[in-house]
């Protein structure tokens, strides 16, 4: 029987820095749903989006924005497919097409905050409001260009999910297929970035992304942390309600690969919304000192 997870392992499942790592990791969970299951589709997509994100793209610069990075993709990334390996093994059977689509949509969530060359001003974020759309005209011209045969109106619905101001439940998709597609790539990138270990120090560059937007009623970054929990229980709303619950597929997932049926997503959001009303409670100048990871503080106050 295998023993429970050790701590260093399930704060591992949220260290998604090395993108060589995750993708190891996301062909070890994909072959579990399917061993012959062919990668050449996603991993192609998957150079691409790291290509833009490095600045190799010849049309477009480096992604610069600080929250929406490139680890930030790789965490929503290997929140997908835990999610849709917990759907799939919990009886809702997804075909190779259907994993595809929900991989390439996650990917390519964020490729609207790129700049193209020569039309650097700012750090992307002043897309913050109209990325979501830029995203998926991005996705279409790449998918045409490439011939990709995948059905682009299903893939901008699905990756249209992912627009956290739009309500969900308002979307029109072609069928309830696809609407839980969306659902599981809306949930990982919720469950994605709200579980990371540096999430509420990140929370400080999102900040500074939203002031460049001039998005959202935050008066600084301490506003900003004050309203997360606010935003937190507006999000479980989501996740429960529009997006059907599909989060709790998450247990069938760890059930299968680490032994025990408990959803670490969860948790670890759970832990740091926790963590985040404790520092809250301590006031302003006592709160920053309460971050500590990545020395993000620092630089978020010098960027500020």
């Amino acid at each position: 029987m295998r023993s429970s997870p050790t701590p260093v392992e399930i704060n591992s499942l949220f260290d998604n820095q090395d993108p060589d790592v995750a993708w190891e990791k996301a062909v070890d969970i994909v072959r579990r749903i399917n061993p012959s299951y062919d990668f050449a589709l996603v991993r192609s997509v998957y150079e691409d989006v790291l290509r833009l994100f490095r600045g190799e793209h010849q049309d477009y610069a480096r992604i610069q924005t600080l929250y929406h990075d490139l680890s930030h993709t790789l965490s929503a990334f290997l929140s997908g497919v835990r999610l849709m390996h917990g759907v799939h093994i919990s009886g809702d059977r997804l075909d190779d097409s259907e994993l595809t689509m929900i991989m390439v949509a996650i990917l390519m969530h964020d490729v609207g905050y790129a700049q193209r060359r020569g039309e650097e001003a700012g750090t992307g974020a002043q897309y913050t409001q109209t990325h979501v759309q830029r995203g998926i005209a991005f996705m279409r011209q790449y998918f045409s260009e490439r011939k990709i045969p995948l059905d682009m109106d299903a893939m901008a619905v699905m990756i249209l999910g992912t627009e956290h101001p739009r309500p969900f439940a308002e979307i029109e998709f072609h069928s309830e297929r696809t609407r839980l597609l969306a659902s599981i790539v809306a949930t990982a990138d919720i469950t994605g970035q709200m579980a990371d270990r540096i999430y509420l120090e990140k929370l400080l560059f999102l900040y500074l992304e939203f002031r460049e937007a001039r998005f959202g009623n935050y008066r600084d970054m301490y506003d900003m942390l004050r309203q997360t929990d606010r935003f937190y229980q507006t999000t479980r709303d989501k996740l429960d309600g529009p997006l059907g619950g599909v989060y709790r597929k998450f247990a069938f997932h760890f059930g299968e690969t680490m032994g025990i049926s408990r959803n670490f997503y969860l948790e670890a959001i759970d832990k740091n919304i926790a963590y985040l009303e404790r520092i809250i409670a301590l006031g302003e100048t006592a709160c920053f000192g309460e971050l500590k990871r990545k020395g993000i503080v620092e630089k978020a106050r010098s960027l500020a």
